[in-house]
């Protein structure tokens, strides 16, 4: 008897943890390739980050210790995504920026781990970046978009 107890709990656990929420696989954008032809354009990391909504191993990315003037360019069509003034040391191990390049990063709420997260997603490709959280720097927005290196390309300031 005790045990029953738990069911309803158990099944409220795993109705909001089901594929219906997640939206991503609805929203349509700009660019749309195959997944054949993103496989023949990206590194075998980039299309696990980008399009199987992968996470590169924390401080394996060259972009998390880049801080040379530019812009952070989505990996798979190129749309601007992060301005470098806006990038910080988070410490976590992955590139951090406090905003984003407005219009060009599109939001979806997550719950691949059991709550919700708010994803990123380049908005003209719809390639998967990473998160974001409110814990980024006070004295500025207080977000932190924390972003795989394996999406992006760095174009340096000329």
């Amino acid at each position: 008897m005790k045990y029953l107890s738990w069911l309803p709990l158990l099944l409220l656990f795993v109705s909001c943890n089901s594929k219906a929420q997640d939206s991503n696989s609805k929203e349509k954008f700009p660019v749309t390739k195959t997944n054949e032809e993103w496989k023949s354009q990206l590194t075998d990391i980039e299309y696990h980050v980008l399009r199987e909504y992968g996470t590169e191993r924390a401080f394996s990315s060259e972009l998390n210790k880049n801080y040379k003037k530019g812009i952070y360019v989505c990996a798979a069509c190129g749309t601007p995504l992060f301005n470098s003034d806006h990038k910080f040391d988070s410490g976590t191990g992955w590139p951090s920026f406090d905003r984003e390049i407005k219009g060009n990063v599109s939001f979806t709420t997550d719950y691949k781990i059991g709550y919700a997260r708010t994803e990123e997603h380049c908005a003209n490709c719809g390639g998967h970046l990473g998160h974001v959280f409110p814990d980024g720097p006070r004295n500025t927005t207080g977000m932190r978009h924390c972003i795989n290196g394996a999406a992006l390309n760095f174009i340096p300031k000329k």
